[in-house]
């Protein structure tokens, strides 16, 4: 059973990511460098009402296999990487709520509106945020892995 946790755990923490990553370091600079904010917003916001969805469903599989895999040992037992490992978890979480509940919903008004400074400004915002989240991610693998 621990083993199919750990698959799962590790499947959300790749798919959220990987998504991350791409986005950041591959779609988002090629737009940006080819397409004017009337094309280049619209599909940001189509391509991250997607992702969002994946994150959503990889942040339920890491707390659902996560949490039990704390618990198999006792939390002085369990070691100091996977600590740190779980409260990044949390912070990453807590920074894709703000994400999703304020400049989201900021980019998708502007876009709704024609609003491309404000589209702009909010589509920063969430790269810059998406940046700290990526860089946490890796934070919280290296702590799992080397501290031990």
């Amino acid at each position: 059973m621990r083993n199919l946790l750990l698959l799962f755990h590790i499947a959300g923490a790749i798919f959220w990511m990987g998504g991350m990553a791409f986005a950041v370091m591959a779609l988002r600079p090629a737009l940006h460098a080819d397409w004017l904010p009337p094309q280049r917003l619209p599909l940001m916001v189509g391509v991250l009402r997607r992702f969002f969805v994946v994150v959503i469903v990889s942040i339920a599989l890491l707390l659902a296999t996560g949490v039990p895999l704390l618990q198999q040992l006792p939390g002085a037992q369990a070691p100091r990487g996977w600590h740190a490992m779980a409260g990044l978890g949390i912070v990453m979480m807590l920074l894709f709520g703000h994400i999703y509940f304020a400049p989201w919903k900021r980019l998708q008004r502007a876009v709704a509106a024609q609003d491309w400074p404000e589209g702009g400004k909010r589509m920063n915002q969430i790269a810059s945020l998406v940046k700290i989240n990526l860089t946490l991610g890796w934070v919280a693998i290296a702590a799992v892995l080397l501290w031990r």
